[in-house]
């Protein structure tokens, strides 16, 4: 009998893992609910030992040895909006699933799509299919799925994930464009400012030096020709000795400065203090903070009106939260909420959730109502980011073209003082 490798979680989310004999891939996902556990991967040892890098059979299908293609937000988002429209009309899932194969062309989806109706049509249920490919499905996803397969409405809930995404990949790509230019027009400046520095100011030099005759500059380009000296010799230092090869500073600067900076923000303190400097940033924290406050509603909304129980749901919020404040603060309400008491308290002494939001959960556990809550503070957030990202994005553009034209300016107006002198010597002026 053929011996099945698997990965499943307990009661309690812990990972396990394990070995069974089974006559196929369904009688071993019986096996092992029947220990009570999830199975979220069941492989047959010999093709287990293939995908941990251990010889593979002759003919095995599938091999990818780059890794599927990751599968991006929006493609997913169109995925489900059209599998939950397919099953509203009607259609069963396994050719739900099989109809939208055929049309698919990301490799990697498609590549998951397949075994998602095989599983489905080995007797697994959608949700542990879906669990089988945590890095497309997430799990909000999952369990999403898992609640309306239970509460027999998973079109409905297809739906609201479609929506979730819909809404969520809006809200990205708004913050996004709004941190994105003025990021470009800092390189663009960057970039405009070390080829001056590189290659125009050096020339002018060997001008003033030849035709000025060793006469004084003006303080304002004395200062921009030296500024040019020192960013040459970071970037390309004079060799010390004979046969010495020069030292890039400025790259290698760069590069352990990058290195560094990856290397903090993956430590669990850099990670905190970053996400907290992010949410205090003078113009961006608050945008950041609103964002943040939009993307916990939408989700524990979605998840607590979907049939996701509420300390669930907290966790799987928790996860996509996207901030390490954020997710401390809802470890502390899940805690709460586990020992019985209300989601308000550990919300406000958190100090990153403003009254209203308060208010308005407070209201919505007294009265029943609480993905109703969620979902209009989430609404309430949303608009109230359109509004920022539209007045910052006003703000920024006539700020950073004014930026760019003093840094340009600054060193045009450096190098034409000097020529000034050079024009009144020419003419007879006093220089």
């Amino acid at each position: 009998m053929p011996v099945f490798s698997y990965t499943a979680v307990d009661s309690s989310g812990q990972q396990k893992t394990g070995t069974v004999n089974a006559a196929n891939a369904q009688e071993a996902s019986t096996q092992i609910k029947a220990q009570g556990l999830f199975p979220t991967t069941v492989v047959e040892g010999a093709k287990a030992a293939a995908a941990a890098g251990g010889p593979a059979k002759a003919g095995s299908k599938n091999i990818n040895l780059f890794g599927a293609p990751k599968v991006k937000s929006k493609t997913l988002m169109i995925f489900t909006r059209q599998l939950a429209t397919l099953i509203d009309a009607g259609l069963p899932l396994l050719r739900s699933l099989r109809t939208l194969l055929k049309q698919e062309k990301h490799l990697g989806l498609k590549s998951a799509m397949t075994n998602l109706a095989e599983s489905v049509e080995a007797g697994n249920t959608f949700s542990e299919a879906l669990a089988q490919h945590p890095k497309i499905f997430n799990k909000l996803y999952v369990n999403m799925v898992k609640a309306g397969e239970l509460g027999g409405v998973l079109e409905t809930v297809l739906r609201r994930l479609a929506e979730f995404q819909e809404k969520s990949q809006k809200i990205r790509g708004k913050v996004v464009s709004a941190l994105v230019y003025p990021v470009v027009v800092l390189v663009i400046a960057v970039g405009i400012l070390a080829f001056l520095l590189l290659f125009i100011v050096p020339k002018f030099e060997k001008i003033f030096a030849d035709m000025l005759a060793g006469k004084p500059l003006p303080v304002l380009t004395q200062i921009v020709i030296d500024f040019s000296r020192f960013v040459q010799y970071l970037c390309w230092p004079p060799s010390i000795s004979d046969g010495a090869l020069p030292i890039p500073y400025l790259p290698i600067a760069i590069a352990v400065l990058v290195v560094g900076w990856k290397l903090f923000a993956a430590s669990p303190a850099g990670a905190v203090i970053l996400d907290r400097l992010k949410l205090r940033m003078p113009v961006f924290g608050d945008l950041l903070t609103k964002t943040s406050i939009a993307r916990f509603s939408r989700t524990l909304g979605t998840l607590v009106s979907s049939g996701v129980p509420i300390l669930q749901a907290l966790s799987i919020t928790k996860e996509t939260a996207g901030n390490v404040v954020i997710a401390d603060a809802l470890t502390k309400v899940h805690e709460a909420v586990k020992e019985g008491e209300s989601m308000v308290a550990p919300l406000e002494a958190s100090g990153l959730f403003p009254p209203m939001v308060i208010s308005m959960i407070q209201v919505g556990e007294e009265t029943g109502q609480l993905p109703d809550m969620l979902t209009k503070v989430a609404d309430v957030y949303e608009e109230e980011v359109d509004v920022a990202v539209a007045g910052l994005t006003s703000l920024l553009e006539p700020i950073m073209i004014v930026f760019l034209a003093l840094v340009v300016g600054t060193i045009v107006i450096a190098l034409f003082l000097p020529l000034v002198s050079i024009i009144q010597g020419l003419t007879g002026g006093a220089v």
